[in-house]
């Protein structure tokens, strides 16, 4: 059973919960590979639609755990592999959202940059601390955060490691919703039902076909994402999607 980590269920929806507030959810090496676990077991399991990570006791995840790295038992260090961080460096073939409450910030800033939506409080932090401390990133911080918020935003946060949050959060792209402090956990499965509540191979295709075009060419993308598209198509989800239009549904707003 995890020990550093709580899994719970609300419906369709999964919950990752990070548990270690006497280190602000700080990951150390087990940490990590209950991590990567909990979201390969997420990704295999057709009763679960949409995934919450989240920390307990009003932290998200505050990085990598530097007292266990200054021990010598850090986290886990390989090109191959899952990332430092536990399932950086994967990608799941339904979506993740982070409910970011307090401070969100080294790897824990990657952590919330690999999911693919940010529901964060209004006081929540998102910094890159480890500059203060000779920490690289290495759970792709240095490519997901130039693509996220754009590399003047991203190289603003990697140069001077200085924190930011609000609105500021919400202009650059970190965050996707704000809410109240202490709400941001309802705020995700508020956003997490919504999700799951549409035709999901459609939805999958297409956040699939989002991340592969990273990789491709022009044509190869377009290719890509006609290929997706019309095996969605042949499923018989777009008809019949096509025949509850034709029925009434999706009227006046409904």
């Amino acid at each position: 059973m995890p020990r550093n980590i709580e899994i719970s269920r609300d419906d369709r929806i999964q919950i990752v919960t990070i548990n270690r507030p006497n280190a602000r959810n700080a990951v150390d090496r087990a940490t990590a590979e209950e991590l990567a676990e909990a979201f390969r077991n997420f990704d295999k399991d057709d009763a679960a639609d949409v995934a919450i990570l989240t920390g307990a006791s009003g932290n998200f995840c505050a990085g990598a755990d530097l007292k266990a790295l200054s021990t010598g038992d850090g986290n886990h260090m390989s090109e191959d592999g899952d990332g430092p961080m536990g399932p950086t460096r994967m990608l799941l073939s339904k979506p993740v959202i982070a409910a970011v409450e307090g401070y969100a910030v080294a790897g824990g800033i990657e952590l919330a940059l690999w999911c693919d939506l940010r529901v964060a409080a209004s006081n929540a932090v998102f910094g890159v601390f480890c500059r203060r401390f000779g920490v690289p990133l290495v759970d792709l911080g240095t490519i997901r955060l130039p693509r996220l918020i754009g590399q003047s935003h991203a190289l603003d946060l990697i140069l001077t490691g200085r924190g930011v949050s609000g609105e500021e959060a919400l202009r650059m792209g970190l965050a996707n919703r704000l809410t109240e402090p202490g709400n941001a956990l309802e705020g995700a499965l508020m956003l997490a039902r919504t999700i799951a509540s549409f035709p999901q191979l459609c939805m999958r295709s297409d956040r699939l076909s989002v991340y592969e075009q990273w990789s491709r060419d022009w044509d190869s993308a377009m290719r890509n994402e006609f290929r997706r598209g019309s095996e969605v198509v042949a499923s018989g989800e777009t008809r019949s999607g096509a025949s509850r239009f034709a029925g009434g549904e999706g009227r006046h707003g409904t």
